[in-house]
């Protein structure tokens, strides 16, 4: 999976954006899992998915902030 894009983040619904965090925590956790297994390959793969959930999170935060 790739890097998200802010565009198609701020494209999301509330619910989606949810859904989108909860399916990268998962990854993430089974990404470190591997990774302390000796079975990860794309190490990178670990920082992506922490950052993607953190875009994620501050878009979300500023959508809500807009609506006030």
């Amino acid at each position: 999976m790739a890097q998200m894009k802010p565009e198609d983040i701020r494209a999301m619904s509330p619910d989606q954006m949810e859904d989108a965090v909860l399916n990268l925590k998962k990854e993430r956790f089974n990404l470190r899992f591997q990774r302390a297994t000796g079975q990860l390959e794309n190490t990178s793969r670990l920082r992506e998915a922490r950052r993607d959930i953190a875009r994620i999170k501050t878009i979300a935060a500023q959508k809500r902030d807009a609506k006030k």
